[in-house]
C-alpha cells in the first residue's frame, strides 16, 4: 500500500509525496505555505480522487510522466517514466491505494533513528 509523505523543501515550502508501496515516489505535489495545508489537501484528494483528472504528457526524450490536476489547477506532478505502461502502473496505484494511505510527516527534520 502506498504511503503520503509531508517534506520541507529548500525554500521552507511544505510538499508531499505519494510514495509506492515499494518505496519509490509516484507523485510529488505542489507547494504549501503551512503544513496543515498538505495534511487538508491529502485528506481532499483521498476523500474525492474520481474528481481528480490524470493529464499525460511525454518529454522531448521520451519519458512519460502525468499532472493530476483538479478542475484547471494542478494538483501534482509524478515523477519520468521510462514506459507509458509504467506510468499507468503508477496511476493505478493511485487509484487502487490513495483512499487508505497512511500520512508521514518527515517536515520537522527529527531523525526517527537512534544514534547509536
Amino acid at each position: 500500500m502506498g504511503t503520503f509523505v509531508i517534506s520541507k523543501r529548500l525554500s521552507d515550502d511544505y510538499k508531499f509525496e505519494f510514495v509506492s508501496r515499494k518505496g519509490k515516489p509516484i507523485f510529488t505535489s505542489i507547494n504549501y505555505e503551512l503544513r496543515f495545508e498538505c495534511e487538508e489537501a491529502i485528506e481532499l484528494f483521498k476523500a474525492a480522487i474520481e474528481e481528480y483528472l490524470f493529464l499525460r504528457f511525454k518529454t522531448a526524450k521520451g519519458k512519460c510522466f502525468f499532472k493530476l490536476m483538479k478542475g484547471d489547477k494542478v494538483f501534482a506532478i509524478s515523477r519520468k517514466y521510462a514506459t507509458e505502461l509504467m506510468m499507468q502502473k503508477g496511476i493505478d496505484e493511485i487509484i487502487k491505494y490513495a483512499h487508505k494511505a497512511e500520512i508521514l510527516d518527515f517536515s520537522t527534520g527529527d531523525t526517527i533513528f537512534s544514534e547509536n
